[in-house]
């Protein structure tokens, strides 16, 4: 029977991803930001009749929604930190917080395209004046929110891992510089309009705007639904793994495996393995340990039978 010093040597916290505070108080700041320049862009949009400036509106209104959403994930994920019930900790709730943006983004890009066509069959006079100057100060506003949240987003491409991402603000982050993309489009809309007569240009790159949304939401939604349903058996640690055991002095084979992500670039492993010889689970850990993105390995190792 084993003493109770010898069993607590074996327990281990379930707490994989410190979080990310920096983030999360640079996240408020850019959300603060951005709900104020939404409504001045909405309102403007409809007071000038600009179809472009409208757009970059609406389009800022989901980035304020992601923002939000990126908050809340943030704050749920820290309460949550200890609870019993989140069996491989709370990382997941800020992945969930990234996939919920990207949801409703696609209804936004919709809606962007539904008025931009119906404006583009049913022109109507647009002052370009009022619209140039409330576009212009809407990319100042999106260039400060990009400035907020760069550090960290350039910090994770440093390491040379997708993995490594914050999946929750780079929903905030990549939304930031589609919005940036759009203020430009809706500028340059509203000068060719004003000075050369291309009003139709107005609601083209409200149509624009609308493709580039859905393309950001699309990206979203494939790398935040890929953790959520633990659809990662691609990615490289698989591969490591199996040149690990491959490359072993013990020779065993592997007979399931199973590999999900369980924080930021950090991953849990199930491992089955039929040895020829006597081996134990602590022996294939070690020489797993050299991955140090492996966090929590569950190794069953079963004797072949002659």
């Amino acid at each position: 029977m084993q003493s109770s010093a010898s069993v607590d040597n074996w327990r281990h916290s379930h707490v994989f991803d410190e979080g990310n505070p920096l983030a999360e108080r640079n996240t408020r700041w850019a959300l603060v930001l951005t709900a104020v320049m939404m409504v001045t862009e909405i309102v403007g949009g409809l007071m000038y009749n600009s179809m472009a400036l409208l757009a970059d509106g609406w389009h800022m209104s989901s980035h304020a929604l992601a923002l939000g959403l990126s908050v809340l994930a943030y704050g749920a994920a820290r309460r949550f930190t200890h609870d019993v019930r989140f069996a491989f900790g709370t990382w997941k709730i800020e992945v969930l917080g990234g996939y919920t943006s990207a949801v409703f983004l696609v209804g936004v890009a919709g809606l962007m395209l539904y008025h931009s066509v119906e404006r583009l069959l049913s022109p109507t006079p647009i002052h370009y004046d009022q619209a140039i100057a409330i576009a212009m100060v809407g990319l100042l506003v999106n260039l400060a929110c990009a400035w907020l949240l760069k550090d960290d987003h350039a910090h994770h491409h440093e390491h040379g891992s997708h993995d490594h991402h914050d999946l929750n603000l780079r929903s905030a982050y990549l939304h930031v510089l589609a919005d940036a993309a759009t203020s430009v489009f809706a500028i340059l809309a509203l000068i060719c309009g004003k000075f050369w007569g291309a009003n139709w240009l107005d609601p083209v790159m409200g149509i624009v705007g609308a493709g580039l949304v859905a393309i950001w939401a699309y990206g979203l939604l494939r790398d935040t639904g890929r953790v959520l349903l633990d659809a990662e058996m691609n990615a490289p640690v698989v591969a490591e793994i199996r040149e690990v055991i491959d490359a072993s002095p013990l020779k065993a084979d592997i007979t399931d495996l199973h590999v999900w992500r369980v924080g930021k670039g950090k991953y849990a492993c199930i491992l089955s393995l039929a040895v020829t010889d006597a081996a134990e689970p602590d022996d294939f850990r070690r020489q797993l340990s050299i991955h140090e993105e492996l966090v929590h390995v569950t190794v069953e190792v079963n004797l072949r039978r002659e």
